[in-house]
C-alpha cells in the first residue's frame, strides 16, 4: 500500500470512533508523523481519551495508559530499581512509559515533579535511571490530555513541558448534526472497543521517514522565519517563538502536506498548523489578555499581517 494511502486509511479508521472531529484527528497524525507529541486540552467529555484510544487501536503496537493524579510518583511512570537477593544486584523494572503510544490522562492533575519525569523521554526518547540510560522503542508518542487550568485540582504545565508537545489541540463541542450521529453510533456499544489495527508500527516509521523528504520551497523557509520573528517583535507578545518552535512548524507543515497526499508544502499547510504549533509556546502580555484575547489570537494576528509567499516551483 502506498504511504500516502496508509495515512488516509489510518485517518479514516480513527474517524470511525471520533465523529465530526476531522481537524483534531489530522493534527494528532501530524504530531505522530513528525515524531512528536500531542497535548489535547478541553473540558471533560468531548472525546479527548477516545481520540487517543482510537489512534492506539488503529496501529499494531504497544499502548499504555497512565492516569495522572496528585499522588502519582515519577517511579510509577518510569519504573524502579529493585534489589534481587538471589543475584545480589539491582534490577530495573520498566514502567508504563516503555510503550509505543502513551496516554498521559489528565496530566495537569499530577505534581510538577511528576510532570517533569516526562521531559527527558519526550525530548530525547531515552530515560536515565540510577546512572543507566534506557532507550524507548519506535514509534514513540506521548498523547496527554488535560482539563482547563481553571478546574480545581490542576497544576499548570511549565513552559519547558509545554515545549515538548508538537501541537496543542482543542477539541470543542461537536456540531448538533455530529452529536446526533454520536448518539446513534454509540447507543448500543463503544465503537473504539471494536476498532482493528490497520497499520503496523513499522508502517508508521516508514511514513515518518517519508515526511522528512517532503519538499519545502526556499520562500517557505523565509515565511516560517518571518512568522517566528514577528512573534518576537510583537507588542502583544511577551515571549515569542523559539528557533525550536520554527523547526517544529516546518516539520508539522511537511507532515500535514504528506497526510493530504502531497510531496510538497504549500503556504496553507504552514498557516493551518501555525496556531496549534505556536500558541502554547508563546506568552502574551497581560494587557492583551485584558482584551479577552488569547495566544491563539496573537498567532492569528501575526499570520494576518504577513505577506503569503507565492510558491511556483516544486521539486
Amino acid at each position: 500500500m502506498d504511504l500516502h494511502q496508509s495515512a488516509k486509511v489510518l485517518k479514516d479508521n480513527i474517524e470511525k470512533a471520533l465523529i465530526g472531529k476531522s481537524d483534531a484527528v489530522e493534527l494528532v497524525l501530524v504530531a505522530l508523523l513528525c515524531r512528536g507529541h500531542a497535548l489535547i486540552e478541553d473540558v471533560p467529555g468531548v472525546g479527548k481519551t477516545t481520540l487517543v484510544k482510537a489512534l492506539a487501536r488503529s496501529i499494531q503496537c504497544s499502548f499504555s495508559r497512565i492516569q495522572f493524579t496528585t499522588d502519582l510518583l515519577p517511579s510509577d511512570i518510569i519504573g524502579i530499581s529493585i534489589y534481587n537477593q538471589k543475584d545480589q544486584r539491582f534490577e530495573f523494572k520498566k514502567g508504563p512509559i516503555f510503550s509505543n503510544i502513551i496516554l498521559a490522562d489528565e496530566i495537569n492533575r499530577a505534581s510538577p515533579k511528576t510532570q517533569s519525569s516526562l521531559l527527558e523521554v519526550m525530548g530525547e526518547r531515552q530515560i536515565t535511571v540510577d546512572g543507566m540510560t534506557y532507550n524507548v522503542s519506535e514509534p514513540f508518542m506521548v498523547l496527554a490530555t488535560q482539563n482547563p487550568i481553571e478546574y480545581e485540582g490542576t497544576f499548570p504545565l511549565p513552559e519547558a513541558q509545554l515545549d515538548r508537545f508538537t501541537v496543542r489541540i482543542n477539541m470543542g463541542y461537536p456540531q448538533p448534526v455530529h452529536e446526533k450521529a454520536i448518539l446513534q453510533s454509540y447507543k448500543n456499544d463503544n465503537i473504539v472497543d471494536h476498532l482493528e489495527p490497520v497499520l503496523h508500527g513499522n508502517d508508521v516509521i516508514q511514513m515518518q521517514e517519508a515526511v522528512s523528504q517532503v519538499y519545502v520551497d526556499d520562500s517557505l523557509y523565509n515565511y516560517i522565519v518571518n512568522i517566528a520573528n514577528r512573534t518576537r517583535n510583537s507588542k502583544d507578545i511577551y515571549l515569542g517563538a523559539s528557533p525550536r518552535a520554527s523547526l517544529v512548524l516546518l516539520k508539522a507543515s511537511q507532515a500535514l502536506a504528506f497526510i493530504r497526499g502531497r510531496e510538497y508544502v504549500l503556504p496553507d499547510d504552514i498557516k493551518n498548523v501555525a496556531v496549534p504549533v505556536l500558541a502554547h509556546r508563546i506568552i502574551v502580555r497581560p494587557e492583551y489578555r485584558l482584551q479577552n484575547k488569547t495566544a491563539e489570537d496573537a498567532v492569528r494576528d501575526v499570520l494576518a499581517n504577513l505577506n503569503v509567499p507565492a510558491v511556483r516551483n516544486y521539486a
